[in-house]
């Protein structure tokens, strides 16, 4: 996967689905520092995309897959602060912050699985008595 690859189709999956630019921007800087991490920590993977729907909101389920070394320590890994690779250490925890649901499962030797799902906001509703 491509690091361009994925934002641009990122936009586009989130601005189909009616995220407002803030939304958008949250989702395209999470899916960037996942898919980056895939490349550098994992040596590589796929990102797999579906759309949600579920009766109040439309959503995005993003999941970032490698088969590369996987995460010994987790807890540490999620610690805003640490760093494995020389960057400012908040890549897992910053992506975490930005989503509305994260979930990772890493296994040593085996590779890792992070998935994120956001949901749209969805138009504003009209306000009673307002004209």
């Amino acid at each position: 996967m491509d690091l361009a690859w994925v934002r641009q189709h990122v936009r586009q999956a989130a601005a189909e689905i009616g995220f407002g630019l803030v939304e958008q921007t949250k989702l395209i800087t999470a899916a960037s520092e996942l898919a980056r991490n895939t490349l550098v920590h994992g040596g590589g993977g796929q990102v797999e995309f579906a759309f949600l729907d579920n009766g109040r909101a439309r959503g995005l389920r993003l999941s970032f897959i490698d088969e590369g070394p996987g995460i010994p320590d987790m807890e540490r890994a999620l610690t805003d602060g640490y760093t494995s690779g020389g960057g400012l250490g908040l890549g897992l925890g910053g992506a975490r912050r930005l989503v509305h649901e994260f979930s990772i499962d890493s296994r040593p030797g085996e590779g890792t699985r992070v998935t994120v799902i956001c949901w749209a906001a969805g138009p504003p509703r009209p306000r009673e008595g307002v004209r």
